[in-house]
């Protein structure tokens, strides 16, 4: 009998890496606040969720993954975080060295990310010791 992780443990393994390279355009952003002419970025978490939950149901539309150009490339599987996945941040006002990074909305966006994360994390624990109870005739 095997064990598919994909249909046990569904799209949230997925998220949790979302999750995680989210964290850091955020931090990115914020490391950049004093950057003239930096543009702040994120990544569209739902957009992107739905994307590979499409895609993991059979219905999406082609491979979201980086494409080889050669045979000795190696496979790269998982997140698009190509520029289709990241779009700039709407400034909500003009600054005078063009740097579209809001400090406040940075860290409050990464605060909300950080508890989606903690939520998404508790979520596959409770996944994994539901298995681990099933493995053991519990």
């Amino acid at each position: 009998m095997n064990i598919s992780f994909d249909s046990a443990l569904g799209i949230h393994e997925k998220a949790l890496g979302f999750r995680a390279q989210r964290a850091e355009v955020l931090a990115n952003n914020m490391a950049n606040a004093d950057t003239p002419n930096y543009k702040a970025r994120d990544l569209d978490f739902a957009s992107v969720l739905a994307q590979q939950a499409a895609k993991s149901s059979g219905s999406g539309s082609g491979n979201s993954g980086l494409k080889t150009t050669n045979s000795r490339h190696i496979a790269a599987e998982g997140v698009p975080m190509g520029d289709a996945a990241l779009a700039y941040r709407i400034p909500t006002a003009p600054s005078i060295d063009q740097n579209t990074v809001d400090a406040q909305v940075e860290q409050a966006n990464y605060a909300e990310n950080s508890v989606a994360f903690q939520a998404s994390f508790t979520l596959l624990n409770s996944k994994f010791k539901g298995l681990v109870s099933a493995l053991r005739g519990e």
